[in-house]
């Protein structure tokens, strides 16, 4: 769950320790009071784009720290691994954005990471959902993957995916063959000339470098040895360093016979005369070297220039030009005995669409059990939220072709009122509507959903009464499963909480700041009067009612 969350600089909150414990939260406070900055912050940590509006007037940054504790963190070690980062250590997983003026950080456990790493993260700590935050929900892949989770068929589904990128990969092979059959006398001329040519330049990448090398020196030879010869002479010839040498020497001999505790300071000549004698030597015998046959640099050259023209032509190197040699060669092959490739494909293929077949009869009956009890749970769910005569249903529809998730596509379909047709969530134009048939959907769903936190950002608006009550054990009973953090307006959900915190303004040194802080006892029954929208002794008995007091 999640334990911590600090919060710096965030639109109008200056400073914010938020500890957080297990069961439902909920946050209130008055229109304004500061309660989105709380959404905000998680939205942050999930991994949202961000702007630099949203940091606090007069300052040049803003952060946000989440701290998690994960009973199981295989999963998120997993995602951790593929993005080269170390495991969580003892399950506690910290995240951390830091908002500047002129650039953005993102840390996962104090090691910077990318937005996408934090993305993908997100999708398995946080469940989130706002008034508008329902896309999920009416997308038919997500819906199908609620009732292959309700039916835990997940290892069913796996085994289908692999033998559906099989049996794909295999017809994609299959009309490659078929294509090959209208291949023309020009291909297969030109697919034998790339071969014929590159074969014959006998290519070794490895040697590349030697041969660059070899060509360089021959084509440079002159110049070479004239240099060597120059520096050689400079160093032997008439009135050269050496000779110079040789009377700096006698010098220095006649200073040590004068005085010998010079010795020490004019030890380095020796040595200097002994390596410039190697150099003058070394020299003389690298321009021996140089004698190169001009036949034997017409060869590297004529070399050279062949192994350019193969990379103008297949490469930009010439590992690529064997990789286009061996995508010729495989073309060709395939051309050249398609009517053999093609039985044996066709074999394979129907070999594969059997073992898709039955994976997918597998899948499809998990599916058709688990179906009508996942409609009738979320139906029952649905009663409970105010919606007493409503009907939902989950129907399958057989597809005419395997797809990549199964043989059959589902599309929830719900009707509010009896006697009207049910139709798909996507067509719900309320708000309120859509919110309480999520509500319903997460809570028949709550043994199988492994996200640790579920945030609901007023989904109870547009309800009131008793059906806000009912959303509020709801998420309660929700609670019981999951960390819930219910930010609403209603005194009915907040007083279903197990932890009831409350955002408030307050103006200190000029400065507009938002502060959050728990209630309990008499102030919580004070912020529930406020809620209910009046005073006096018949709302606070009221309040304390929905507190059970």
């Amino acid at each position: 769950m999640l334990t911590l969350l600090k919060i710096r600089n965030l639109a109008l909150v200056d400073e914010l320790a938020w500890e957080l414990g297990p069961g439902l939260i909920s946050v209130t406070g008055e229109t304004g009071a500061g309660k989105s900055v709380i959404v905000g912050a998680l939205k942050l940590v999930l991994g949202e784009r961000a702007e630099k509006n949203l940091i606090r007037t007069g300052e040049d940054n803003c952060s946000v720290e989440a701290v998690f504790e994960l009973k199981d963190a295989s999963e998120i070690n997993a995602i951790l691994a593929d993005g080269g980062l170390d495991p969580c250590d003892d399950t506690q997983l910290i995240i951390r954005r830091v908002i500047g003026q002129t650039a953005n950080r993102q840390f996962i456990n104090d090691s910077p990471v990318t937005l996408n790493l934090l993305k993908r993260l997100g999708e398995h700590l946080v469940d989130l959902h706002g008034p508008h935050d329902h896309q999920s929900l009416l997308s038919v892949e997500r819906q199908l993957a609620m009732l292959d989770a309700y039916a835990g068929a997940e290892p069913c589904v796996l085994k289908y995916r692999e033998s559906y990128r099989d049996w794909r990969a295999k017809a994609a092979e299959l009309v490659e063959i078929r294509h090959a059959e209208n291949a023309s006398e020009q291909e297969l001329d030109l697919l034998r000339y790339q071969l014929q040519e590159i074969d014959a330049a006998n290519l070794k990448p490895e040697g590349e470098q030697d041969l660059e090398d070899r060509w360089r020196r021959a084509s440079n030879s002159t110049r070479l040895v004239e240099a060597a010869a120059a520096a050689t002479a400079s160093l032997n010839g008439e009135d050269g360093i050496l000779e110079r040498l040789t009377e700096v020497q006698r010098l220095v001999r006649d200073l040590e016979k004068l005085d010998p505790s010079i010795r020490e300071r004019t030890a380095s000549l020796e040595t200097a005369c002994l390596e410039l004698q190697d150099l003058e030597s070394n020299l003389a015998e690298y321009v021996d070297e140089l004698d190169i046959d001009p036949a034997e640099a017409a060869t590297l050259e004529e070399r050279v220039n062949l192994l350019e023209s193969l990379k103008r032509k297949y490469g930009p190197s010439l590992s690529d030009v064997l990789t286009r040699r061996d995508a010729a060669a495989a073309r060709l092959d395939t051309i050249e005995n398609r009517g053999e490739k093609l039985e044996t494909l066709e074999r394979e293929l129907a070999a594969c669409r059997a073992t898709l077949d039955a994976g997918g009869k597998l899948l499809s009956a998990s599916r058709k059990k688990a179906a009508p009890k996942l409609a009738k749970e979320i139906a029952s769910q649905l009663k409970d939220l105010g919606f007493k005569q409503s009907s939902f249903e989950a129907p399958l529809k057989i597809l005419t072709e395997p797809g990549p998730q199964g043989l059959e596509s589902i599309e929830f379909q719900f009707g509010p009122n009896p006697g009207e047709p049910l139709l798909p969530l996507r067509q719900i134009a309320s708000s309120g509507e859509i919110s309480r048939v999520m509500l319903a959907v997460k809570s028949a769903l709550a043994d199988q959903d492994a996200t640790p936190l579920m945030v609901f950002d007023e989904i109870d608006a547009n309800v009131g009464g008793e059906v806000a009550r009912a959303v509020g054990r709801k998420m309660a009973a929700l609670g019981m499963r999951h960390q819930v953090v219910a930010i609403t307006h209603f005194p009915q959900v907040a007083a279903t909480a197990t932890h009831h915190f409350v955002v408030e303004k307050e103006v200190s040194g000029g400065r507009t700041r938002s502060r959050l802080f728990p209630v309990s006892g008499e102030t919580r029954i004070q912020e529930l009067v406020r809620m209910l929208g009046g005073g006096g002794e018949q709302a606070r008995a009221m309040a304390a009612s929905l507190l059970n007091l």
